[in-house]
């Protein structure tokens, strides 16, 4: 049942949001914050966490990013430290979120923040890439929640820039990429760090028996909330595959994506290198594009981004590594240039659209050589992804011709290389704000 709150006669800032998330349990502020951002109704993975871990349970979450699990667990951990009302200590923060990648680091940061915009909480990110004078500063300072990386926490740890002994909270978000990542022995010790009393919360898009066996060693008598992605998948998203040779792929991508439909797109493919050549032959075709990958320092891979959201480039060309943390609405469609090496790498790709009950399609250029790749992924979601016959027009004689002429990698492109028409065309395909 959907039922309207009134609006509080004491603040007349405050817009009217469902009862169903104070029925929940969630405190006036953190509502208030949710009506600004329009969140009306929970998500399924709200509803079944909030008020488990509001009672100080541990809990176990099978969700991909797009289902709300980041507010999930943010609105009980904000409102718990807020209930406690107790002063943050030099370098010792009371929360610790630890992520995989800076980017996901950097949206759970802005997240907490918009969240907790009513209260006093204090909250920060130390990610690497970037100087840690100013992350030193903040710890110094006291922190409520500290959104971390493994291996910049473990290096601010050994300098004694952090303490994690008065760590009551203890949240692993993206488990299985952390473990893809190598960082098993990085969060264990970690955990080793913080208090056996603390309440423990691990959230992963796939549970492979890695993180299970995980999960099993840090969470103590477990809540389980799992919301299905696979499903969700196969029921939102245009699901294709084009069956294409390793040769044309690039002539292939550059097909589709002129098509009026994609607005914006993530391509993804299996390596850095890779994610490089098809950004910049996309940019040599006049398609706007940018790469992000592991290899590029964190204000590249920002900038990259900032790019990507505000439209100067409509198309963003990522590894699997990278890409965990983005979460950008509006992505059109997503295109996989190669097929991952495991199949959940598949799921989580496509669920970068479709996103916000949007629809959004997802194209799978396939080689060959990757049919077992694709049958695997078929038996993963227990679908078949539409087979579409697509002939590329036999080559120009003149594109022939003016391949043969690049310049070589590396070198400065001249700034009429851009085919005609390329400024007009990237307008018109920004998406609105």
């Amino acid at each position: 049942m959907v039922v309207q709150a009134a609006a509080a006669a004491a603040d007349a800032g405050n817009q009217r949001v469902s009862n169903d998330f104070e029925s929940l349990g969630v405190g006036g502020a953190f509502r208030r914050a949710l009506g600004d951002k329009g969140y009306t109704q929970p998500t399924p993975i709200q509803t079944q966490a909030i008020p488990q871990l509001l009672q100080g349970k541990d809990l176990l979450g099978v969700a991909q990013t797009g289902t709300g699990k980041t507010a999930a667990f943010a609105l009980p951990l904000l409102q718990r430290l807020d209930d406690e009302n107790l002063r943050p200590k030099p370098r010792r923060p009371r929360a610790l979120i630890l992520a995989p990648t800076r980017e996901l680091a950097l949206q759970i940061h802005e997240e907490l923040t918009s969240i907790g915009r009513y209260t006093k909480l204090r909250h920060a990110f130390i990610i690497g890439g970037v100087s840690q004078n100013p992350q030193i500063r903040s710890l110094a300072q006291g922190l409520d929640v500290l959104v971390a990386t493994p291996g910049r926490l473990l290096d601010l740890a050994s300098q004694r820039h952090v303490d994690l002994s008065e760590v009551s909270v203890l949240v692993l978000d993206e488990a299985d990429r952390l473990l893809d990542m190598g960082f098993v022995r990085d969060v264990k010790r970690i955990v080793a760090q913080t208090p056996n009393s603390r309440q423990s919360l691990l959230f992963s898009a796939t549970m492979p028996k890695e993180v299970a066996a995980l999960a099993r060693e840090l969470l103590d008598d477990p809540v389980r909330v799992d919301v299905s992605p696979k499903e969700m998948t196969v029921n939102k998203i245009d699901q294709r595959v084009v069956m294409v040779d390793n040769a044309e792929k690039q002539r292939m991508l550059e097909h589709l994506l002129r098509d009026d439909d994609v607005s914006r797109a993530i391509v993804f493919t299996r390596t850095k290198h890779g994610a490089n050549k098809v950004a910049r032959k996309l940019e040599n075709a006049g398609i706007g594009a940018e790469a992000i990958h592991g290899n590029k320092s964190q204000n590249a891979r920002q900038r990259a981004l900032q790019s990507f959201k505000n439209g100067d480039a409509w198309v963003l060309v990522a590894t699997d590594i990278a890409a965990r943390g983005i979460d950008i609405d509006a992505v059109s469609h997503v295109f996989n240039y190669e097929l991952p090496h495991e199949p959940e790498s598949y799921v989580h790709r496509i669920g970068r659209t479709a996103r916000a009950g949007a629809a959004g399609a997802a194209w799978s250029l396939v080689d060959p050589s990757e049919r077992g790749r694709l049958r695997a992924v078929e038996r993963l979601i227990k679908f078949s992804p539409t087979l579409v016959p697509i002939e590329l027009p036999p080559r120009d004689p003149a594109e022939l011709t003016q391949a043969s002429r690049q310049q070589p990698r590396g070198s400065a492109r001249p700034p009429d290389s851009r085919r005609p028409g390329t400024q007009r065309r990237r307008r018109r395909r920004r998406p609105a704000a």
